[in-house]
């Protein structure tokens, strides 16, 4: 998809109304349209970035430092028993809009919100050779 098609650029940049929560040169903060819970916002940067492995260490310190913002009004505001803070990234992650963006989820005790995995039970060894590999790419 083209940026110029990409309507999470247009609500970032302003081409397209939202109920905004929070704005500035970066990133715009807007309620969900289709939220999992009452206050679910998304943190939208406003420069396309497909997903995380595009974004810059920059940009991405920005848009959690202001999911932090949002999650403390969220909690004053609604007072949630708990909080999510979601990102996808690719189709197999559950990512359906390609522009990178960030849920700020309240939760509630007994709400119908779910993000469960089955944990798996790798070996000691897995775990230290992947982990291995990884600093180095780190």
């Amino acid at each position: 998809m083209s940026k110029d098609d990409c309507i999470f650029c247009k609500i970032a940049n302003g081409e397209i109304p939202s109920a905004t929560v929070y704005e500035d040169s970066i990133c715009r903060v807007i309620l969900d349209v289709n939220p999992a819970n009452k206050g679910h916002a998304l943190v939208i940067p406003k420069e396309h970035y497909d997903d995380i492995f595009s974004m810059d260490a920059d940009t991405a310190s920005k848009i959690f430092t202001i999911a932090t913002e949002v999650a403390k009004a969220q909690k004053a505001e609604l007072n949630p028993d708990g909080l999510n803070i979601v990102q996808n990234n690719g189709e197999a992650a559950g990512q359906t809009v390609f522009h990178f963006h960030m849920h700020v989820i309240p939760r509630f005790i007994k709400d119908d919100v779910n993000i469960k995995w089955l944990p798996k039970k790798p070996e000691a060894d897995e775990l230290e050779t992947l982990s291995k590999a990884l600093r180095k790419r780190i």
